[in-house]
């Protein structure tokens, strides 16, 4: 038997399996007695599950029949934490790896920091590696949005180096009590992706558990370039943002959020969007050989944005409209 805290270490895939199993590869070697690693597939086409259970036959695996976003599919994993006695479940993105001393570090920061209920990685670019990803964030009501700590910035000794308590920690590498879980609850499904981990913080914090960087605990993330600054990122991080302000802020700083930037927002994208729908409408008929992808690109990226507003006035969650998924025309 071991005194040792079970930890419950969670990956979440998604037709992701070159990244799971290098993922997968760095956990073998963490540097902890008592630790179950979880796969939980989102529904892969790709055929992850069978290589998963061929190539790691002692994780477990959990299957899902459909992509049922960030959010609840981790929660499909957690359930499953809760149910076999975790006392930490920690959510780790498939696209890192990690420093064999990690729930050590983890462990270490919690036994030192009595009041933390949520600690957060530090976070490295993958190819850069001093380079940090970001620490998770602070939020901003005079921008509507959070500022986030370290973003991009060159680690140095003098900075990070001792844990801080913020807003929230970045979800790619972010571990809980079990007491959190079980007071706060789960991740809110209805976000699907992003800014859930971020309401789970501000959740915690209501319930008096804070949340702390641990700067000892370190991953090195790929940052998926097939999510960054695409039309679908757009529509989730507007339609998500709002339901996130609609959850977290005050009846005061709402009205303030919607009247100073909000409402001006949106009525400059619906502005934008019919100028910019009639210019390229316009070149294309006396311009039809040239190539007009990368103006076609940003104007459906304030079409997938006009899109989330629309989607959540009406209360439409989940994974968004399939058109947000498929290449402009030319």
């Amino acid at each position: 038997m071991t005194t040792s805290p079970r930890i419950a270490l969670i990956i979440l895939n998604w037709n992701g399996l070159k990244d799971t199993l290098a993922c997968l590869e760095s956990t073998e070697n963490i540097d902890y007695p008592n630790v179950e690693t979880i796969i939980v597939d989102n529904g892969s086409t790709d055929g992850s599950s069978a290589v998963i259970r061929k190539r790691f036959p002692k994780i477990t695996l959990i299957e899902n029949t459909t992509n049922l976003g960030f959010a609840e599919g981790n929660n499909v994993g957690i359930r499953y934490a809760l149910k076999h006695d975790a006392s930490y479940i920690f959510l780790l993105n498939n696209d890192t790896v990690v420093d064999p001393q990690i729930l050590n570090a983890f462990l270490q920061t919690f036994a030192e920091h009595p009041e933390a209920g949520i600690l957060g990685a530090k976070i490295y670019l993958f190819d850069h590696k001093d380079t940090l990803d970001h620490l998770g964030g602070m939020w901003n009501s005079r921008s509507a949005s959070f500022d986030l700590i370290g973003n991009r910035m060159i680690d140095t000794p003098d900075q990070f180096q001792h844990p801080q308590e913020i807003d929230y920690v970045c979800g790619a590498a972010l571990i809980a009590k079990r007491s959190v879980w079980e007071t706060v609850g789960l991740l809110e499904p209805k976000f699907f992706l992003i800014w859930e981990e971020s309401d789970f913080c501000f959740r915690a914090r209501r319930s008096d558990f804070k949340t702390l960087t641990c700067p000892q605990a370190k991953i090195r993330h790929k940052v998926s370039a097939s999510f960054v600054g695409k039309p679908h990122s757009t529509y989730f991080w507007w339609r998500n943002r709002l339901f996130w302000i609609e959850r977290n802020c005050s009846r005061a700083e709402k009205i303030k959020i919607w009247s100073l930037h909000l409402i001006p927002d949106i009525i400059h994208m619906l502005k934008i969007r019919a100028l910019k729908s009639l210019q390229l409408q316009i070149l294309r008929r006396f311009k039809p050989k040239e190539d007009h992808r990368e103006r076609a690109q940003k104007l459906l990226k304030t079409k997938a944005a006009l899109q989330g507003v629309k989607d959540y006035v009406f209360r439409r969650f989940g994974p968004g409209p399939a058109w947000l998924f498929k290449p402009p025309p030319k």
